[in-house]
């Protein structure tokens, strides 16, 4: 890996470290639903013209229907489930929890596709899983209904990531990855549109809100895509993947420079250990080296 790939690495983690504290900028005015629709709306309109101008298509020609689920189990549901959670978790708390969709995918893959979990793996999940549950007990704050329901709804994002995963393996296996992403915002708008619209909010969100929504969308969506792209086609899914064990370290850092946000030494111990599991579970040592 060139100084210019690892500094792609690092702007790339940054940037989606940051998307969760817009999200906590951005939600309490304009509520999850609504500001889930900005996001992929935006981004689907950032994305169609680097599409047309690279003269690639949308994997939805070859696969409608799988395109829909996709753009659902991508974004949809998961960006409206992290919205939800960031009215009552910190972005720090979010980040971390957002490293244990590899969990998911390994399960998924056990259930869905049959795959063998070694030993090590579900070491990895037991790591990973005990390591929510201190980061979770170690907040500082009491554990109240709605933090505990919060905590529910980002597990059950990361779940829909781990879906979404396998999906795209089973279903867009060799597709155009631009073309991949376009499409997905393109049918999460529509997933999010008939459930947003009418929870539009009442009162005009403040221009700091606009603004925090639009980065989201542009910068923590759109950009992100094109970059992650590009370090695919450099580095190679694998390497370019370990991005999520960086993006809980600038989630933490963000929250805790611009939302004053403390992280709690127990709560950095959970955060080991998920980052620990994560590891154990989704990389494997015979394609530590491959580029593919």
């Amino acid at each position: 890996m060139s100084v210019g790939q690892f500094a792609e690495l690092l702007l790339l983690a940054a940037i989606w470290g940051s998307s969760f504290l817009f999200m906590r900028v951005a939600v309490p005015e304009f509520g999850p639903l609504a500001l889930m629709l900005v996001r992929t709306g935006v981004a689907a309109i950032v994305l169609a013209p680097l599409l047309l101008a690279a003269r690639r298509r949308v994997a939805w020609r070859a696969d409608p229907l799988g395109m829909l689920w996709l753009g659902l189990l991508n974004s949809a549901l998961p960006f409206a489930l992290f919205g939800y959670a960031a009215l009552h978790l910190g972005a720090g708390v979010l980040s971390i929890m957002n490293a244990t969709a590899p969990f998911w995918a390994a399960l998924v893959a056990r259930v869905w596709l049959g795959e063998t979990l070694r030993a090590r793996q579900l070491v990895g999940l037991a790591v990973g899983f005990a390591g929510v549950v201190t980061l979770v007990l170690g907040r500082g704050e009491p554990l109240v209904a709605d933090a505990l329901v919060a905590v529910g709804a980002a597990l059950a994002a990361t779940l829909s990531y781990g879906l979404a995963a396998n999906l795209t393996r089973r279903r867009f296996q060799g597709a155009d990855p631009l073309g991949v992403a376009t499409g997905s915002q393109w049918t999460a708008s529509l997933w999010l549109a008939p459930a947003a619209v009418p929870l539009w909010p009442t009162v005009q969100p403040s221009a700091h809100a606009w603004g925090a929504v639009l980065v989201l969308a542009v910068l923590c969506t759109a950009v992100a895509y094109v970059i992650f792209f590009r370090l695919i086609a450099s580095l190679g899914a694998t390497r370019a993947i370990t991005v999520t064990f960086l993006v809980p370290v600038f989630g933490v850092l963000w929250g805790a420079s611009f939302l004053g946000e403390r992280p709690t030494y127990t709560m950095l111990a959970g955060a080991l250990a998920v980052l620990v599991g994560v590891a154990l579970t989704s990389i494997s040592p015979r394609r530590a080296g491959s580029t593919q």
